[in-house]
Parts: C-alpha cells; sequence; structure tokens
C-alpha cells in the first residue's frame, strides 16, 4: 500500500486530520513522569513510558504520527533503538513520517534507505533549498513520499523566507517548485505559520496539495480561520498538529476526541458553506474545472515545454520522413514528468491480464522499468542483437513458458519494430496479446498500424494520438498555424511499410 492511499485511508478511518508529534522533550516530560512515580527513572526509561502512553490514548484519533528525528539522534546509539520502538508501538495502518528536514546531498541515499528499509516509515521531511536533487533518492522508494519544508514560523526566517517582498517570497517560490518534483501522492508541503493569510497563500498555489500544519493555531477562532485557508476542495488535505501541552496531560485520550469533533463540526460547516458557494470558502482557490478539457492537456503541454516535440525532417526506424520528431527520452531526467507519463501508461494497463511487462529496445526500456516497479510486475525484455559472447540470451530477465506478456512501446507508427520484438519473446513460448504505447501517430485518421497489429492477433491501447497532441497544443498558444498544419499532414506524406 502506497502512503498516499494509507493516509486517505488512515483519514476516513479515523474521520481525523489530526497528526502526532511524539518528541520526547526532556523539559516536557518531567512533570509527566513526576505525576506517575518515574521522577527517578532515567530519561530514556521516562521517553519510553511516555511514547507508548501518547500512542494508546491518541492512535484512535489520529491519522498519522511523525517523531522528530533530532530528538532520537541527541540521546546517541539508544535512542535510534527508542525510534524502533516506536515504529512498533505505531499502528501499521497509520502512516509514520519522519520529521528529519533534511538538506545533505551525500547522506541522501543512505537515509532513505535507513528509514524506508530499515525502520520502515512512511515519509519524511526535507528542506528543500539544495534543489531537486535532494528528493530525488527518496522518490525512488514509490510507496513512500517525502514532506516539503516551504515555510516555518520561526520568526528570524522571516527575512529570509519573505524576500524579496511580499508580493514574490521565496516561501511561495519554494511551493511552485518543488510541485514540479513529485506528484500529489509523493510530495506533501509541510507549512509553519500561525497566520491564516500565509496558509491560503500557500493552498492557492498548491490546491492539489496535501498541506501538513506545523505551528499551532492558539484559540478556536483562529483553529476556524487555519481550516478555512487550508482545506482543499474535499474539506481534507490539511492535516493538524495536536498541541504538544495535551500530550502530558492526564486526560490526552479525552482530549484528543474532543479536538478531533471539533474540527469534523468545522469541516461538515465547510462542506456545507462550500456546496452553497459560499463566497469565503475556498472555492476561489481550486482551478477552474472544465468538463470538456483533455485530462492529459497538462501533461501534453509539459512535454512539449521540455522538448519531446520537435519540427525539421526526421527520418524514422521504418524509413519515412516526417516533419516532426517526437523524443521521450527527455522524460528520463525530469522525474516528475516521468511519473506523471508512467501514470497515464498505467491506466491503460488496468484491467489487461499480464504476467510480465516487455518494453521494445531501446526506447521504451526506461519506461517498462517504471511501469515494472510502479505495477510490481516483473520486467523482461527482447534483446535488439543477440550478442556473439556471454550468455547469448534472445529475452533478457526472468520467465517462464506460458507467461503472458504485455509490450509496451513509445510510439506507434508503422508496427514494425513491436511485431519484430513481440516474434521474439512469441518464439522463446511467451504469450501476447495486448501491446501499450504512449504515442499512437495514425489515431483515428490512419488505422494502418493498428489494423497490422490486429491482424496479427493483438490489441493496442494507446495513450495519445498526434491528433489529439496538435488539438492541446494549439489551443495552449504553443503551435502557430503552420506547425499544426504540419502535424496533421504528416499523416498523408509519411510512408509506411
Amino acid at each position: 500500500m502506497g502512503f498516499f492511499v494509507k493516509l486517505t485511508d488512515a483519514i476516513a478511518d479515523r474521520q481525523s486530520l489530526l497528526v502526532t508529534g511524539l518528541d520526547p522533550n526532556p523539559e516536557m516530560l518531567q512533570s509527566w513522569a513526576a505525576r506517575r512515580g518515574l521522577a527517578g527513572r532515567s530519561f530514556l526509561s521516562q521517553a519510553r513510558h511516555w511514547i507508548k502512553a501518547v500512542i494508546e490514548a491518541t492512535a484512535p484519533h489520529v491519522c498519522a504520527y511523525k517523531p522528530s528525528l533530532g530528538f532520537y539522534q541527541a540521546l546517541g546509539p539508544v535512542g535510534l533503538e527508542l525510534l524502533l520502538e516506536v515504529r512498533d508501538l505505531v499502528p501499521r495502518d497509520l502512516p509514520l513520517i519522519i520529521d528529519a528536514k533534511h538538506g545533505d546531498l551525500n547522506s541522501s541515499s543512505a537515509l532513505a534507505h535507513y528509514l524506508f528499509k530499515d525502520l520502515g516509515a512512511d515519509a519524511v521531511t526535507l528542506s528543500p533549498l539544495a534543489g531537486q536533487d535532494i528528493a530525488a533518492p527518496f522518490l525512488l522508494y514509490p510507496d513512500k513520499a517525502v514532506v516539503m519544508t516551504c515555510h516555518s514560523s520561526n520568526q528570524a526566517a522571516r527575512q529570509i523566507q519573505h524576500y524579496p517582498n511580499e508580493e514574490t517570497p521565496l516561501y511561495l517560490q519554494i511551493v511552485r517548485e518543488t510541485q514540479l518534483w513529485a506528484t500529489p501522492d509523493q510530495l506533501l508541503l509541510e507549512v509553519g505559520t500561525s497566520d491564516p493569510q500565509i496558509l491560503a497563500r500557500v493552498r492557492a498555489a498548491a490546491p492539489e496539495r496535501f498541506l501538513i500544519l506545523r505551528s499551532l493555531w492558539g484559540e478556536e477562532e483562529k483553529l476556524d480561520a487555519m481550516l478555512q485557508a487550508g482545506l482543499g476542495a474535499a474539506a481534507d488535505g490539511l492535516l493538524l498538529p495536536l498541541p504538544q501541552n495535551l500530550l502530558v496531560e492526564d486526560d490526552m485520550a479525552s482530549r484528543a476526541e474532543a479536538l478531533k469533533q471539533q474540527i469534523t463540526a468545522k469541516r461538515q460547516q465547510w462542506l456545507e458553506n462550500h456546496d452553497k458557494g459560499n463566497p469565503d470558502t475556498c472555492a476561489l482557490w481550486l482551478p477552474e474545472q472544465q468538463p470538456s478539457a483533455d485530462p492529459l492537456e497538462s501533461l501534453i503541454v509539459d512535454l512539449f515545454d521540455i522538448g519531446c516535440l520537435l519540427f525539421g525532417d526526421y527520418v524514422q526506424a521504418s524509413g519515412a520522413v516526417f516533419n516532426y520528431y517526437v523524443d521521450l527520452r527527455q522524460i528520463i531526467s525530469d522525474p516528475n514528468l516521468f511519473h506523471r507519463v508512467l501514470h497515464a501508461y498505467a491506466g491503460k494497463l488496468q484491467g489487461l491480464e499480464f504476467d510480465r511487462i516487455a518494453g521494445i529496445p531501446y526506447g521504451s526500456l526506461p519506461t517498462a522499468t517504471g511501469l515494472s516497479l510502479q505495477l510490481h510486475k516483473p520486467l523482461i525484455y527482447p534483446r535488439k542483437e543477440v550478442k556473439a559472447h556471454g550468455a547469448r540470451r534472445l529475452i533478457e530477465g526472468d520467465f517462464e513458458e506460458g507467461d503472458r506478456v504485455v509490450v509496451v512501446d513509445d510510439i506507434l507508427i508503422t508496427g514494425g519494430s513491436v511485431l519484430e520484438g513481440i516474434g521474439k519473446l512469441e518464439s522463446s513460448g511467451l504469450t501476447v496479446q495486448d501491446v501499450v504505447v504512449f504515442i499512437d501517430h495514425g489515431g483515428d485518421h490512419d488505422r494502418r498500424a493498428r489494423e497490422r497489429l490486429a491482424a496479427a492477433g493483438y490489441s493496442c491501447h494507446s495513450v495519445l494520438d498526434i491528433a489529439q497532441i496538435t488539438a492541446v497544443l494549439q489551443g495552449a498558444g504553443r503551435l502557430s498555424e503552420a506547425q499544426a498544419a504540419s502535424l496533421g499532414s504528416s499523416h498523408d506524406d509519411s510512408v509506411r511499410s
């Protein structure tokens, strides 16, 4: 189960947006330990008892736990052992978010492995100042998530975070930039503020992201204002911390439940106002919905903007000369865009029956690899040529005769390379029924490639076609009339084998 699914399931099951911090602060624990006759115990013993008590009291009323790594590191080796105990105590259906504020590139891969593999955490907070490279090692774990810190409530940070001015502050640039690094199910934003206006600006810049509020809101009126500023379209999308002082009270369970119910009532009121079109709600912050718009419109535009569509005279593998060239290899250097492309592919793979994924060398091998990791299906691929040395395999990867294989390719023009790859797969005892491509060059205008596959017994499924791409890019102002016309004429001018 991925992080996003686990989080949303926990929110629905507990009916809560609350997150519990598990920070064993020595000053905070003194009075709590004394009231329980633990004053003479070591701090480690006091912390262990407190953590267990907090989890038992709050687990029915929160949707996640967020221990700060620094508190446990400060205790030395025994602190990291205590963190392992935290992992065992937190119910497995509740996400465990490690608050690390990590920002060191050199140790990122090691920390990602420790947190996600050794500790079994579900997410980690990161500092964004090192850029996209800081998130990349953590995003290699598709079922985990990162939380990017975009604003701190520390007043001393204001001169940096609000630079150069309030119209275009740095923290909003961080919000906009970090959203390009991963999709909403893998990247959340942490906002440290008790100012509803700051939270509202973050929500406006990131309408689809989950926000984790780090700061407390104070009085009840402020809580209402923070909810109005930060809730998403479905009255969720905003996680709020349980107040730390509540976690050392004798009645923490009942107080946590009362706060949960208070927030639930305000969420319900927010939804009712939203449904009535109340102008004071967050409806103004949501992107305008256009039911007739292409759901892949933003993906098509972003692919164009990074240079995946080039104009000129290009010779295709079939020998045909096109006046454009689609270069999907660009996406492998953009993790967020690559993830979105994989998600689009995965939508076409839903409902298909297959045991293994096969990529056609060489262009679709990165895509097939990504889909294998995302869908937890083994990867194989037919070699473009068989080497005269080594194992001299025709098919790379482990398989058994009779396995069902779905073939993945980037663009369908004539179907020749796909059929060649399928021939190698079937000659090795594998079964192929379906082919999934990202772009069908012919589309509905020219179905000869699809019909060629169909005649051979294979069903072809495509994410996009050239006509769809042309319409979106022309509507977005990315293509001139001449360029749009040249894309359309390529159907008629190309020579197919």
